[in-house]
């Protein structure tokens, strides 16, 4: 294998390990906003893990963070608007990279 070779399948490991650490956080995200959005409505920690369940499989469907937004925004009715989620949505993804980065380097 040549260096450039060895240069190219190290970019590419290195691509595919930064999507799915990417792909851990959005989904760590997803359940957080569960949380949230459950604590809003006062349920109990049940509904908000089924609930967080039902996101991910939103995001899993549609891996788009508008289809999150719609879906939390319709899940909470008047309790927070559009602008609300969205800066939750990114307060939340700064946690759950925090916290996939800490546990890929244990």
């Amino acid at each position: 294998m040549t260096t450039f070779d060895e240069r190219e399948a190290a970019f590419e490991n290195k691509f595919a390990h930064d999507e799915k650490m990417q792909f851990i956080a959005r989904m760590r995200r997803n359940r957080f906003m569960a949380v949230w959005a459950s604590t809003l409505k006062g349920e109990t920690v049940e509904k908000a893990r089924a609930y967080g369940q039902e996101l991910v499989h939103t995001d899993l469907q549609n891996v788009s963070e508008d289809d999150v937004v719609e879906a939390v925004k319709g899940y909470l009715g008047n309790l927070a608007d559009e602008a609300k989620i969205r800066e939750k949505m990114s307060e939340l993804l700064i946690e759950a990279k925090e916290q996939v980065m800490a546990e890929a380097e244990i």
